[in-house]
């Protein structure tokens, strides 16, 4: 969810990145200590004194992706703990970024492009799993991410996941369509509808790693000279046929454009297809994973290592994984929830099965979003692509 440049994220060097997760870590416990001290000034020290100084609080200030604290459940959680809800959407990964750093906030909802950022620069402490109990019903899958922990130390509790799919017009490509073959191949000139971020050179390489195998691409995040080239050049290729670029801001444009017939083929959540199908008349579209498989996102609640409600913010993560919560939220975004007892509770009791909650085979291979760093994870060394690589290279692509 992204674009417009903003100011200098403070990772100058992220060569210096590993390093800098390492010490962060050391610092906050380490060892596979998932219940390191969070050090956080104000907060209680067992679950009735948060509840008792949550309510002299009163409210928490959260950072979210439009739609993640709906009125709904944000007045439910309210009523049980006296924390006010008051949120700030950000537009994109970056924007959030920028908005954590100034310290005005108690938590973020992240995506794997920003959470390793916030953990690197210090503006998110690590989370007591002890004083969030809901955590234990957390799908296993979605525990203990590349993206949100550091040396055995986790920073966030995991709100949910969901891939990003392929969409196109019925009355475009035939209904068999199971590739991400046409957004590629310029067949549909000036009709494409592409996410709008660096994060989606990710996507250019999973289709490189299934389509050219000898470049060796393994994690499409962690990118050497060669592969980031082939798949900057294939997305350059792609950019006279991109009609819309769409971001965490501007979704709906994408529904309005695929009803006028403005773009046709392109990348989506399942958030959009769900309002393509709820417009009257429907948009009639097909969204899947291809075959070739897909990024995702598994989106992290953290909290601010300045927060000045730490109390309600560590009510309100429990809270929004907690399995009536997570069923809305999952049911609302169209998502897969992270709590497993939200199967239960949803009110489409296919939801679960709808969005392959269960069914951990389906999710591997998808690429959940990361944070690019120089240290390529293998024998490569520090090789690999930066973050801010990928940004120059996304503002060139897109011209």
């Amino acid at each position: 969810m992204r674009k417009v440049r903003r100011k200098h994220l403070g990772l100058a060097a992220m060569a210096a990145f590993v390093g800098a997760l390492a010490f962060l870590a050391a610092g906050c416990g380490g060892d596979g200590d998932s219940s390191a001290s969070t050090e956080l000034e104000g907060l209680g020290t067992s679950i009735e004194e948060i509840q008792s100084m949550a309510r002299d609080e009163g409210e928490v200030n959260l950072v979210i992706w439009a739609g993640y604290a709906d009125k709904s459940w944000a007045d439910d959680f309210t009523s049980q703990t006296g924390c006010n809800v008051v949120t700030k959407d950000g537009a994109s990964s970056d924007d959030m970024v920028d908005l954590m750093a100034t310290g005005a906030y108690d938590g973020v909802s992240a995506s794997g492009d920003a959470t390793l950022r916030l953990i690197a620069r210090g503006d998110v402490a690590p989370v007591n799993f002890d004083l969030t109990p809901n955590y234990a019903d957390v799908f296993e899958g979605l525990k203990d991410q590349s993206y949100n922990t550091v040396d055995g130390v986790g920073y966030g509790v995991p709100h949910g996941r969901g891939p990003n799919l392929l969409v196109f017009r019925n009355d475009i490509l035939p209904a068999d369509t199971n590739t991400w073959a046409p957004i590629w191949d310029g067949s549909q000139a000036g009709k494409l509808s592409i996410y709008d971020n660096p994060i989606f050179i990710a996507d250019a390489a999973v289709y490189l790693k299934a389509t050219q195998p000898d470049l060796g691409i393994e994690n499409p995040y962690e990118l050497d000279e060669d592969q980031f080239t082939a798949a900057v050049d294939l997305l350059k290729q792609q950019r006279p046929d991109v009609g819309q670029y769409w971001d965490g801001a501007t979704y709906a444009r994408q529904v309005t454009d695929f009803k006028s017939g403005e773009t046709t083929v392109g990348t989506t959540w399942p958030y959009q297809t769900n309002l393509m199908a709820a417009e009257k008349p429907p948009v009639s579209v097909t969204s899947l994973k291809p075959a070739e498989g897909t990024t995702g996102w598994s989106d992290t609640w953290m909290i601010s290592s300045k927060a000045a409600h730490p109390n309600c913010t560590y009510l309100w993560m429990n809270y929004i994984i907690s399995p009536e919560a997570n069923a809305k939220v999952a049911e609302y975004f169209g998502e897969a929830p992270s709590n497993s007892k939200a199967c239960d509770m949803t009110t489409d009791p296919d939801h679960c099965e709808t969005y392959h909650a269960t069914d951990e085979a389906w999710w591997e291979d998808v690429y959940y979003w990361d944070t690019p760093q120089p240290d390529c994870g293998d024998d490569r060394g520090e090789a690999c692509k930066s973050y801010e690589d990928w940004r120059a290279a996304w503002t060139e692509i897109k011209g």
